[in-house]
C-alpha cells in the first residue's frame, strides 16, 4: 500500500521535498541550496543544472530521512517559483541560457515603455502590470541575446518554461513540456478569460508559439518520472506556482478566502471564485490551483516584510535574533507614536512608488529600541492592511479571517497585532509548509490518495488562531498615524 506523497517544493535560493502521509502530516524534509548568480547590479539568475541537482539532492535526503522507499511513494506535486524563465535546446535538454528570476530587473526600461503604450491591453488579457517580474520580456531577452536562439526557436529547435515545466521536462526525460494554469498566468502572454496563449502578446514580445507548453489544471496528468532519478517510475500529478500552492494548502478554495505569506516580503492571495476581478487599487488578477477548470483571484504583494527584522539584525545591529524582537516588541505597552514605513526598495501594492524610501516618523528623546522594533513588526501589519482594504473593496465584502504561514507568521506579536488592525481573525495552520502541502494535496487528489476536500479539511485541525483584542476607536487612531507616516514616505523626487 502506498503511504506518502511527495511534493517537491523548488523556490528561490533552494530546493525542498516534503514527504505527506495520509493524514496531511509532515514526514521528513530534504533541501539542498544553490548558486545565486548576480552577473550585473539588478540582475539575477540560476543555473538551471543547479535547479534540477540540488531538487534531487534533496530528493534523497528527504528519503533518507524518512526511511522511505521509493516504491511507498503514491505521486510527486511539484510547486515552484514563479515566473523565472528557461529555455533550453528541445533535442538535447541544455539550457540555451541561465535562467531569468523573477527578481532579475533586466529588462525594467522596456516593460516601462510598454506599460505606456500597451499597459491597458496587456492588463485586461492578463491580468497583470507590464513588469520585468514576470516572464514574457525575460524570454524575449534570451532570444535578442544568445547568438542564433530566435532563429532556433521560430525553427522549432528550442523550449521554453517556468522552472516546474523545466523540471518535467528533465524527470519525464523529455516526454512531457508542460505548464499548469497558475504558473501560465504569470507570464504575461497568457489569456486568463480565453485560458490560452494569447496570439497578440506572442508577437508583442515575439514569442514563438512552437516554444510554449501545454496548459493543463494543477491537479493532472504530467507524466510519469525516470526511475534514473526516483529510484521508481512515479507519477507526476501536480505542478502549481508557489502562493497558488500556498492558498490551497490553506484550503482557500471559497470566494472570499484569503492568505498572507510572511516571508522576506509578504504576498496575499483572495480567492475570487469564476469572478475576474478587475482591481481598481492596484492588485494582480491571477489564476487559482484547480483540478479542472480554474478559477480566479486577486493578488497584492508588500515588497519588505520579514526582511524589516531581518534589517534590524543584521545591518543596524539593534536586535540579535527575529525571537528577541517579538520579546521587546511586547516589553512596550506602544511604539509612543512612532511609526516605521519599510521603503527600502520602494512600496509594493497597492501604492507602486518605487521611489519613495524607509521613513520613521514620530521619534522623541523617550524613543528606545523597544519602540523602534515593535513600529517595525506593526508595519509589516499595516502594509498587509492595506492589501486587504484594497481587497475588500474590490470585490465588495470583508475578510473575517486571514490564513498565514512563512517564517514570520511565528512571531506571536505579529500575529496579534495583525488580528487587531485588521479586526478580523488570524489563523496558522498546524503545518506550516503550506506551499508544499498545497502541491501534496493536489498530487493527492489527482491520484486518489487523498479522498476529497472534506477529508483534507478534516486533516487541517489544530490551527492556532489570534482574535481582535484592540477597539474600535484605537484601531482608527493607528490607521491615521499610518496614513500620516505613509504621505511622508511617498513623497518622493520622481513625483
Amino acid at each position: 500500500m502506498k503511504k506518502y506523497i511527495a511534493a517537491m517544493d523548488q523556490g528561490t535560493t533552494s530546493s525542498r521535498t516534503i514527504l505527506f502521509d495520509r493524514r496531511g502530516r509532515m514526514v521528513s524534509c530534504g533541501q539542498a541550496g544553490f548558486r545565486q548568480i548576480y552577473p550585473q547590479p539588478g540582475w539575477v539568475e540560476h543555473d538551471p543544472e543547479d535547479l534540477f541537482s540540488s531538487q534531487m539532492k534533496s530528493w534523497e535526503e528527504a528519503l533518507r530521512l524518512g526511511g522511505v522507499r521509493p516504491e511507498e511513494i503514491e505521486a510527486i506535486g511539484i510547486a515552484n517559483q514563479r515566473e523565472t524563465a528557461v529555455v533550453w535546446d528541445k533535442f538535447t535538454g541544455k539550457p540555451v541560457y541561465n535562467a531569468i528570476v523573477w527578481q532579475c530587473r533586466r529588462t525594467a526600461a522596456q516593460c516601462e515603455q510598454l506599460q505606456k503604450t500597451h499597459g491597458r491591453q496587456i492588463y485586461e488579457r492578463t491580468g497583470l502590470r507590464t513588469d520585468a517580474y514576470f516572464s514574457a520580456s525575460k524570454i524575449a531577452w534570451i532570444l535578442d541575446h544568445v547568438p542564433f536562439a530566435r532563429t532556433r526557436a521560430e525553427n522549432g529547435e528550442l523550449l521554453f518554461g517556468t522552472v516546474d515545466t523545466y523540471l518535467i521536462w528533465r524527470l519525464t526525460g523529455g516526454r512531457v513540456h508542460a505548464t499548469d494554469y497558475t504558473n501560465a498566468s504569470r507570464t504575461m502572454l497568457f489569456n486568463v478569460h480565453t485560458l490560452c496563449w494569447d496570439d497578440d502578446l506572442l508577437r508583442l514580445f515575439r514569442v514563438p508559439r512552437c516554444m510554449l507548453p501545454k496548459v493543463l489544471p494543477s491537479g493532472s496528468d504530467y507524466g510519469v518520472t525516470l526511475p534514473a532519478f526516483t529510484g521508481v517510475s512515479l507519477p507526476v500529478c501536480a505542478a502549481v506556482g508557489d502562493q497558488q500552492g500556498a492558498l490551497f494548502g490553506h484550503l482557500c478554495v471559497r470566494a472570499g478566502e484569503a492568505k498572507n505569506t510572511y516571508g522576506t516580503g509578504c504576498f496575499l492571495l483572495m480567492n475570487t471564485g469564476s469572478e475576474a476581478v478587475e482591481s481598481k487599487n492596484g492588485l494582480l488578477t491571477t489564476l487559482t490551483a484547480s483540478l479542472t477548470k480554474p478559477g480566479y483571484a486577486l493578488e497584492g504583494s508588500v515588497f519588505i516584510g520579514g526582511a524589516v527584522v531581518q534589517w534590524l539584525r543584521d545591518e543596524m545591529k539593534v536586535i540579535s535574533s527575529a525571537q528577541e524582537s517579538e520579546t521587546l516588541a511586547f516589553s512596550v505597552p506602544d511604539t509612543g507614536g512612532v511609526y516605521f514605513v519599510p521603503a527600502f526598495v520602494g512600496l509594493g501594492a497597492p501604492h507602486w512608488d518605487s521611489g519613495c524610501r524607509g521613513t520613521i516618523c514620530g521619534i522623541t528623546r523617550g524613543t528606545g529600541r523597544a519602540q523602534i522594533v515593535r513600529a517595525a513588526l506593526e508595519s509589516i501589519a499595516y502594509q498587509v492592511s492595506d492589501v486587504v482594504r484594497c481587497m475588500e473593496r474590490d470585490v465588495r465584502l470583508s475578510i473575517e479571517k486571514l490564513s498565514v504561514d512563512g517564517g514570520a507568521s511565528a512571531n506571536r506579536f505579529l500575529m496579534q497585532f495583525q488580528a487587531d488592525i485588521l479586526g478580523a481573525e488570524v489563523c496558522r495552520p498546524a503545518v506550516s509548509e503550506t506551499t508544499a502541502l498545497g502541491a501534496a494535496y493536489l498530487a493527492g487528489l489527482t491520484s486518489g490518495f487523498y479522498r476529497d476536500l472534506e477529508q483534507l479539511k478534516e486533516n487541517a485541525a489544530g490551527a492556532e488562531c489570534y482574535r481582535p483584542e484592540m477597539s474600535d476607536a484605537l484601531r482608527a487612531e493607528n490607521l491615521r498615524g499610518w496614513e500620516s507616516a505613509l504621505g511622508r514616505a511617498l513623497f518622493s523626487p520622481e513625483k
